[in-house]
């Protein structure tokens, strides 16, 4: 071995013999828990406990924290208030008794409160604790806190801080409020050596609680993930208690106009439980009772949970406003690249011209049907030749009909019509270019109007005082079935054949079945491009009248060509 090998053994050694007589020396601190695979359910009430959270293994300080007593002596209510929204405490468990959003109202014209009070009294109000010992947080959230600062209204931007104790455990809960819908908070539950593993509950539901049942069980999502990947799973999906493990960059619940979504401090020590609880409402008659979904945020290490909660409208210029931006929890699905700038122009035109998104829907209508009208002309061209020679589509058909579909001369059938189109220059499939090309703004329209919160509660004229929801009249349905109707017999048919012409006819019933429940505002769309379709047909009609069929060959005397 050579010199400069022994000099690195050496080295080697006195440094390993340093680390190990450091250690007698100086002993570290117990290692805190590594983090949970998944987080095991917890408390999630105090009416209905559930089963253990992970067990805590926190850092042990070199002596206990004396933990003085600190306990309230009546239960009072605290409002926090701002420009969004106005927020109810209760110093009895620390917990939300109502969240209202300012700016928005129910189905019953109330200033909207997603708290549903009625559901919170039998399973716990939102942010109440679950624990790994269920008589603990019983009693937890039952305890009376001290609230700092007292008084029963606040003003933000402001801090308010739940404690409580017995001189054995302290619980803490801190929520600092801004001027927007977020509001942070931290939470703790201390014993003087150590924290615990600790869960925050929201339960009761979530959304506008005056909308019927089997409508919110339709809209109502769990969202898990990140922005990156968002899950965005129906809450009806849910038929036990399930674990989202970390890591969560956000977590929470929504419905169609309105999200709650905790962004964690640590998105790798935290973990999402949601289930299902059910209730009995006050007018509960032998039915079954309504379910509510719950989500509770599960710290997954001994420490304090530490997060911002965003309740608000999933308005695009809101969520853009938030850190990390949420703008991806309105999803217009497949056709985003035609629903965005829908919404967006919709948007424009309400603020700049109608101030009404009834007259805005029309008025967009007009432009996009005036956009398409060089395509609709070549439909029509195409439609009035393909009728032109209609009779002569039928006698190749008549020569052919004898034979079974799979055989070879039913291919020369389809040989002789081809040549027929090109030698009169027609392409069966133009037709169809103008109806594939509104399908994407057809869908486009129908997402936008089905999650743009500026139509929720939106009047239209007269009867229509909701453009999200249908025609409580059905008057809109039914003149869509009659300007269909009447649509269909000013456009040339492009086929002679009786039974598919009456088959066409049936159409207008089928569409309006088909938006006899869709929100008026939808329906108003289709009308307009109908009504604007009519007019433009009688133009067409009038400056290029229908050219006479041409006369069928004579029959043939063989069915061999």
């Amino acid at each position: 071995m050579d010199e400069t090998n022994k000099k690195v053994i050496l080295a080697f050694a006195l440094s390993f013999a340093v680390l190990v007589l450091w250690r007698m020396v100086f002993p570290p601190p117990l290692p805190e828990a590594p983090p949970a695979k998944s987080a095991a359910p917890a408390s999630s009430t105090a009416q209905k406990p559930a089963g253990p959270a992970p067990s805590p293994a926190p850092t042990v300080p070199a002596a206990p924290v004396a933990l003085a007593v600190q306990q309230g002596t009546q239960a009072e209510e605290i409002v926090v208030e701002n420009d969004v929204a106005r927020i109810t405490f209760s110093t009895e468990g620390a917990v939300v008794k109502s969240w209202v959003l300012k700016n928005f109202t129910d189905l019953k014209g109330q200033p909207l409160n997603v708290v549903n009070h009625a559901a919170s009294t039998t399973l716990g109000f939102p942010m109440n604790l679950g624990l790994p010992d269920q008589e603990m947080a019983k009693k937890l959230n039952l305890a009376l806190y001290l609230a700092t600062p007292s008084g029963s209204t606040l003003t933000a931007p402001t801090k308010l801080e739940f404690v409580y104790s017995d001189g054995k455990i302290q619980v803490r809960k801190t929520f600092s409020f801004g001027t927007g819908y977020e509001v942070r908070a931290e939470v703790s539950v201390f014993d003087g050596q150590r924290y615990y593993p600790t869960e925050v509950v929201w339960s009761g539901g979530f959304g506008d609680h005056s909308l019927p049942v089997e409508a919110k069980e339709s809209v109502n999502h769990v969202l898990t993930g990140s922005l990156e990947k968002l899950e965005n799973e129906p809450q009806r999906d849910f038929k036990e208690d399930r674990t989202t493990p970390a890591p969560l960059q956000l977590a929470g619940m929504d419905d169609r106009y309105f999200a709650l979504v905790f962004l964690p401090d640590a998105p790798d020590q935290v973990a999402l439980r949601a289930g299902r609880r059910t209730w009995n409402p006050p007018d509960w008659k032998e039915k079954e009772p309504p379910r509510e979904t719950f989500a509770a945020l599960v710290s997954l290490l001994p420490k304090p949970l530490a997060f911002r909660v965003f309740l608000g409208p999933k308005d695009l210029d809101v969520l853009k406003a938030v850190n990390p931006p949420l703008e991806k929890l309105v999803d217009f699905g497949w056709f985003s690249f035609v629903a965005r700038p829908l919404f967006l122009a919709m948007r424009y035109i309400y603020d700049r011209w109608t101030h009404n998104y009834g007259w805005a829907i029309v008025l967009l209508t007009v432009l996009i049907n005036l956009a398409m009208f060089p395509l609709k002309l070549k439909q029509l061209r195409s439609a009035q030749e393909m009728q032109r020679i209609a009779p002569l589509v039928k006698s190749i058909q008549e020569k052919y009909k004898g034979y079974k579909f799979n055989d070879p001369r039913k291919q020369k059938m389809n040989q002789e019509v081809m040549k027929l189109y090109q030698e009169h220059h027609i392409n069966p499939l133009s037709g169809c270019l103008p109806m594939v090309i509104q399908l994407p703004f057809l869908y486009g329209f129908y997402k936008v109007l089905d999650l743009s919160i500026e139509l929720r509660h939106a009047p239209w004229f007269a009867w229509i005082k909701d453009l999200s929801a249908r025609d409580p009249l059905y008057i809109l349905p039914t003149l869509l079935i009659v300007t269909t109707f009447v649509s269909m017999k000013m456009t040339p048919m492009t086929s002679a054949d009786p039974a598919q012409q009456r088959m066409m006819m049936i159409m207008p019933i089928f569409f309006g079945f088909m938006f006899y429940s869709f929100a008026s505002g939808l329906v108003l769309y289709w009308l307009t491009g109908n009504v604007i379709g009519i007019g433009q047909q009688m133009l067409i009609n009038r400056l290029m009248p229908t050219p006479a069929p041409a006369a069928p060959p004579r029959k043939a005397g063989s069915k061999e060509a």
